[in-house]
């Protein structure tokens, strides 16, 4: 059994031998990785890279100055930093490497246009893999690159 030890915002697992010291606060907060001013990209885990990657190539080929925000958490997630970067760019795409049919991007697209719908400029753009069995052996064909994500970028800033 495990046991859980609380104090203000420090959270403390004890369990199997092993202990484990959370900061509850910084679980809990996305991470801007990069500040921009045209459009808000947002990602999680491995997509981070590839949407480092498309972000320098959106400045550096077409001039376009991309927010990058890490989530880092799911569940909860930091609506209120998507929110405050959506609503000072106007637009925004939303990159994970699962299905698109009820893929994570839906939920956060969905809060998005919730919340901030008189702020956006463009309708939300989602980058996702297939709505097909994942291949793993054709993976590179099947998670968004980052030409993939630069063409999302681009089509948004240009709506």
């Amino acid at each position: 059994k495990a046991r859980v030890i609380q104090k203000g915002s420090d959270v403390t697992v004890i369990g199997y031998g092993a202990q484990m010291h959370v900061l509850q606060d910084a679980c809990n907060k996305a991470r801007v990785i990069q500040k921009g001013s045209d459009v808000t990209v947002i990602g999680y885990g491995a997509q981070m890279h590839v949407l480092q990657d498309a972000c320098n190539k959106a400045r550096d080929e077409y001039g376009i100055s991309c927010e990058l925000i890490d989530l880092r958490t799911l569940l909860p997630w930091d609506v209120g930093t998507v929110l405050d970067s959506v609503k000072k760019t106007g637009r925004c795409i939303v990159s994970h490497e699962a299905p698109r049919t009820m893929g994570y991007a839906a939920e956060i697209s969905s809060t998005i246009q919730e919340r901030a719908f008189l702020y956006l400029e463009a309708p939300v753009g989602r980058v996702t893999g297939y709505d097909t069995p994942f291949p793993l052996t054709h993976e590179k064909f099947y998670v968004p690159d980052s030409y993939k994500n630069l063409e999302a970028i681009k089509k948004v800033v240009n709506y």
